[in-house]
């Protein structure tokens, strides 16, 4: 099974800031965008977890280190797993995971659950994933909890996957932290349960884990959870998740940036965030980038790659009525560069 973390998704309407902040660049009125906005649930917007997992990047092997397993940095087994010779670190491993070892146990499910150098299988994973859960490795909790949410490969078993979470969570498993966040907020929606959860969320953000930074971001712009309204703290954090790349994060730091919330007006890095979320395919900074680029904020006005961005977020589904009139506005030539440049935008 990948490595995975619940997603951000429903709302706690109690804190939620207008809509419009959110959807829209506060400049001349727009109206809303409609159809595909963005590839992340939530904008300026409290988590709640959904009842299931959805799969998220797994870490680099590079990135990986002993501590994640249980092992010692001089293990041969995970220096063959480092390397790339996991069918090699795969042999180690076994024999010792038979014989009770954790941190092999944790190695082996990895490799199965990643299928490196041996077929994938999920359900042998869950095996061994579980022998080191019940041995304290932090990892195989957090997968095991995982598996016992899924109920693909196990019996489903949210108590104990409770359980296991809150475990992995206090061993410093910066996942398990968020995810043991969102649970908690799940199991009391309200403000309490916002509040009981907010401290693995400051931990898993002190981590550097972009969900948990927008997270944090979100209580401190709502006031919520404990946490007294700080915009330029809600703004600190929407930076650290945006320098990741998080998208949303770059979208509403743009947005905070335009608007002077949180810290100086700065049109120029604001176009920038912009610019970064919609290149890497944001379909909601496409068409704000196209509305910068029109109204030369933070940038030179250029109607051409106005046209040419609004062109490649409507192709993706998004309408945005006063876009609509934009393009309609061009002259002929620009409508044709706009749709010669849209075509090699990304």
């Amino acid at each position: 099974m990948a490595s995975v973390r619940l997603p951000l998704q429903a709302l706690l309407a109690a804190v939620m800031i207008q809509a419009a902040a959110a959807e829209t660049i506060p400049l001349p009125q727009p109206k809303p965008e409609t159809g595909a906005h963005t590839d992340k649930p939530i904008e300026n917007q409290l988590p709640q977890p959904a009842t299931t997992a959805e799969p998220a990047p797994l870490p680099s092997v590079d990135s990986i280190n002993p501590d994640r397993f249980g092992a010692k940095p001089a293990d041969a087994a995970y220096g063959a797993f480092q390397r790339g010779l996991y069918k090699t670190a795969y042999n180690l491993a076994l024999t010792r995971a038979q014989n009770g070892d954790p941190a092999a146990q944790t190695l082996v499910a990895e490799i199965l659950s990643r299928g490196l150098g041996v077929p994938l299988n999920a359900a042998e994973a869950s095996k061994w994933y579980a022998l080191a859960a019940e041995q304290g490795v932090p990892e195989a909790q957090f997968q095991y909890a995982l598996m016992l949410l899924d109920g693909h490969y196990v019996k489903k078993d949210p108590k104990e996957a409770y359980a296991l979470m809150q475990a992995a969570a206090e061993a410093g498993n910066q996942l398990a932290q968020f995810n043991f966040a969102q649970m908690l907020v799940r199991q009391d929606p309200g403000d309490a349960g916002l509040a009981k959860a907010v401290s693995y969320y400051e931990r898993a953000a002190a981590t550097g884990l972009a969900d948990a930074q927008y997270a944090m971001s979100q209580i401190y712009a709502n006031g919520a959870g404990g946490k007294p309204r700080d915009d330029a703290q809600a703004r600190r954090f929407l930076a650290q998740a945006a320098r990741q790349n998080y998208d949303t994060a770059q979208i509403d730091l743009a947005a905070w940036m335009i608007e002077g919330r949180g810290g100086a007006r700065d049109l120029k890095s604001a176009f920038g965030w912009t610019k970064q979320a919609a290149e890497g395919g944001n379909v909601a900074a496409q068409n704000r980038l196209a509305k910068l680029y029109m109204q030369g904020i933070g940038t030179d006005p250029d109607l051409v790659l106005a046209g040419a961005w609004y062109i490649v977020a409507r192709r993706a589904g998004l309408i945005d009525p006063d876009m609509d009139d934009f393009l309609q506005g061009l002259s002929d030539d620009q409508t044709k560069q706009a749709l010669q440049k849209a075509n090699r935008l990304p």
